[in-house]
């Protein structure tokens, strides 16, 4: 089966699947595996935003929509040459991946008959969800059944990691100018981790808030995991948060990574987040010190 993924966590759910040989088309920001752009034609592309600043990609968005424009383009030369018979995309959100309308539109333009298997995970159950749905679109969903498996495996080891322990009340910033609170499957990380998510939107879409707002649900600890940014970017921004939220422990997680791309290494950033919220615990726990930082200088949060 010829396989196109529009957007990067579908990309990483299909080498997870063991479906690298299939994949023949990508999206500019299928970074993870580092070889999926390299191997694969690229068939969606958009604006470089690297050089900008997080209001001014926020400014460069809501212009978009109000004139009524795509974030994104399909190389539709691409796409015809591919002659996929599986396309992966998501209605989810707009700023992040190309949407299935514009999609269908395209296959029926080019002629092409694909099946389109659309994911809109909106909880972490639907993240597990979406691996089994493209393992069984490919045709291999004793795989996804199997994977999913090893990934609830994970869960449970940290839920008894951290069991009867406190549960710190996190709030999780997932756009720092102007300050997102987390939506979507990020606050059951959370909760997965043995966290208590405040200001957050757990199965509904991320909206911006204040500053005010978040310190208002008095967490005690800020993690900063911006949509589109590895650790650095995310811990340079985390300075905002310092900055709006003085004496609150305030850490930076690489949100590309592990938390807002809704695929299976989500589970690596429910380890992470138990390990900032249970030092205690971290022993249990595999070691993604990698991808955390703390920015303030605060060591233990229980």
């Amino acid at each position: 089966m010829r396989i196109v993924s529009l957007l990067p966590s579908a990309t990483e759910i299909v080498y997870a699947l063991g479906l690298a040989d299939q994949l023949v088309g990508v999206t500019f920001e299928c970074d993870e595996p580092p070889q999926a752009r390299r191997d694969n034609a690229v068939v969606v592309g958009g604006r470089d935003t690297s050089g900008m600043t997080p209001r001014e990609i926020d400014d460069y968005v809501r212009g978009r929509a109000a004139a009524g424009e795509d974030l994104y383009h399909l190389e539709h030369d691409a796409l015809r040459g591919l002659a996929p018979e599986l396309v992966l995309t998501q209605d989810l959100c707009w700023v992040c991946a190309v949407p299935s309308a514009t999609v269908n539109e395209a296959l029926a333009h080019l002629g092409c008959d694909s099946e389109v298997v659309t994911l809109d995970p909106y909880s972490l159950g639907d993240v597990l969800a979406t691996i089994e749905a493209v393992a069984g679109a490919a045709g291999v969903s004793e795989r996804g059944a199997e994977l999913v498996m090893s990934l609830r495996d994970r869960l449970a080891a940290v839920a008894a990691a951290v069991r009867g322990r406190a549960c710190p009340r996190v709030a999780v910033v997932e756009w720092l100018d102007p300050p997102f609170a987390a939506g979507h499957w990020i606050p059951d990380l959370v909760t997965a981790a043995g966290g208590t998510p405040v200001a957050a939107r757990a199965g509904k879409r991320s909206v911006p808030v204040t500053w005010d707002e978040i310190a208002d649900a008095r967490p005690d600890v800020v993690v900063v995991t911006p949509c589109g940014y590895h650790l650095d970017g995310a811990a340079e921004q985390a300075e905002l948060a310092v900055a709006a939220l003085p004496g609150v422990p305030v850490w930076a997680i690489d949100g590309d990574a592990l938390i807002v791309r809704p695929g299976p290494r989500v589970v690596d950033g429910v380890e992470a987040l138990a390990a900032i919220l249970h030092p205690a615990a971290a022993a249990q726990l595999p070691d993604r010190s990698g991808a955390v930082r703390c920015v303030t200088g605060a060591v233990a949060i229980t």
